[in-house]
């Protein structure tokens, strides 16, 4: 049996071994430099930055989702923004990827938010034909900037 849970404090090393599980996915081990300490304070210290979804099957975890509020300026509203979304490989094709999407889903709407969005890596086209199979649509006029390490500092300085 297949359920949707909040992740709680207790489930911070499960969420810290899904992320380097995800990184190892995206052959991007190498950039995870977060601890139990950071998610701890990212999920649940004084100014929670961050919610997470744990999908379990017959009581283990299988996958997580993890999540925060947006705000869209055309729309005057907030939205959530997904920012990982990880199954297990042996769950996979379980509906378990579907489950957290909906559960999301229901949570956008019962927020009052003007949208629910995420990114995929265009290597990805299993996750990419999933998400149009759920009506998601790509947004190719957009492009995707990060600042981090040196560059982020140097800009902060000038």
């Amino acid at each position: 049996m297949m359920s949707i849970r909040v992740a709680t404090i207790d489930d911070v090393p499960l969420v810290l071994a899904l992320i380097r599980e995800l990184a190892d996915y995206e052959k991007r081990s190498h950039e995870v430099v977060a601890d139990e300490v950071l998610v701890r304070e990212g999920l649940f210290g004084k100014r929670p930055a961050a919610e997470a979804l744990v999908a379990e099957v017959d009581g283990g975890a299988v996958g997580f989702a993890l999540y925060f509020q947006t705000f869209s300026t055309f729309l005057g509203r907030v939205g959530i923004h997904l920012e990982d979304l990880f199954v297990r490989p042996a769950a996979r094709r379980r509906g378990v990827g579907r489950a957290l999407l909906v559960h999301l889903a229901r949570l956008a709407v019962e927020r009052g938010c003007g949208r629910f969005e995420w990114t995929v890596l265009d290597w990805n086209s299993a996750a990419i034909s999933f998400y149009q199979s759920l009506g998601a649509v790509p947004l190719s006029e957009h492009r995707m900037f990060r600042l981090t390490g040196e560059a982020l500092r140097r800009t902060a300085e000038s």
